[in-house]
């Protein structure tokens, strides 16, 4: 059987991550270095090092920054409390949180206003769920898997809501809330899914691409810390094929291309485009032939720049 690897689309940056990369990087041009990131502004290695390379200093607290110094808050989103500590350091803040994420905080906020305990379906320690925790700590419960949603108690079963994590697999995503909702039948949720639509059309196509090539092996790119990206994987071998998340083409170990002539290549909503190409020139050398899409995306979402930056 002639060797093939079917090139997936959409893959690779969304809107929101596109935005936050040049937030930083028009603010590196216009202004100069340093210019201070908290936290990796978006969860790729590859990313965080070409925009440190350039003069971006991340760092983890507002404590770190020089008084008076530009701060970027990253894509994943900030609690309340990181502005009000920028706000007392003289901090510029340029906010780079996807207007998504923007979304699911604002939800947090108006469900918690209302007296309502907050259900976050999301993965406690992701930067993202974080953030929107701290929206009201004091009314929000992170729920991470069915287990939890079978477990979970509230004040006043009949004000309770319902939010998200952006970047979760959407199967999972709906076991999770099918518990809750049988539990607390008066659960509010919000007007439109707040799984994004990067993650959503991502997934979908790992999951129509190993259907119609029949794909044996499928390799995302992005790093281990990528919600999203991880989510791929799990995607992809919810289908039977075999996958693996490598950050650049030195992951790759050529065993896994034994008995797999048939070969599907992704990435995740924060990896770059070149170093899909990499891997693909690698796939190219061991005798797989290109098919599939070469253009990564054509959503045609687009996000404004913070109003600093436009």
């Amino acid at each position: 059987m002639t060797e093939s690897v079917n090139l997936i689309s959409p893959r690779g940056y969304c809107a929101g991550v596109e935005r936050a990369i040049e937030t930083v990087d028009r603010l590196l041009e216009e202004r100069g270095a340093p210019v201070y990131v908290r936290g990796e502004i978006v969860h790729n290695q590859y990313v965080v090092k070409t925009l440190a390379d350039k003069g971006a200093v991340f760092v983890e607290t507002p404590e770190e920054v020089p008084t008076g110094s530009i701060m970027v808050l990253s894509a994943h989103g900030s609690a309340p409390d990181i502005y009000e500590r920028c706000a007392a350091r003289h901090l510029e803040v340029i906010d780079a949180t996807c207007p998504l994420v923007s979304k699911v905080h604002a939800e947090v906020r108006r469900f918690a206003g209302r007296g309502a305990t907050v259900l976050l379906v999301g993965h406690e320690d992701h930067d993202e769920v974080i953030g929107t925790r701290g929206e009201a700590p004091d009314r929000v419960i992170v729920v991470e898997d069915v287990a939890q949603a079978e477990a979970v108690q509230v004040p006043d079963p009949d004000n309770v809501a319902l939010t998200t994590q952006t970047t979760l697999s959407l199967d999972d995503t709906a076991e999770i809330i099918a518990v809750l909702k049988r539990r607390f039948p008066a659960l509010q949720s919000p007007a439109s899914s707040d799984i994004c639509y990067a993650t959503q059309n991502r997934q979908d196509a790992v999951k129509a691409s190993v259907e119609a090539t029949s794909a044996e092996l499928v390799l995302v790119v992005g790093s281990q810390n990528s919600s999203n990206s991880q989510r791929l994987v799990e995607v992809a071998r919810a289908g039977g094929a075999a996958s693996y998340l490598i950050d650049g083409v030195d992951d790759l170990d050529p065993a896994w291309l034994e008995g797999h002539p048939r070969v599907a290549l992704t990435a995740g909503a924060s990896a770059p485009e070149v170093l899909v190409r990499e891997v693909l020139d690698f796939l190219e050398t061991r005798g797989y032939s290109r098919k599939g899409n070469e253009v990564p995306t054509d959503e045609g979402v687009v996000f404004a720049l913070p109003p600093q930056v436009r």
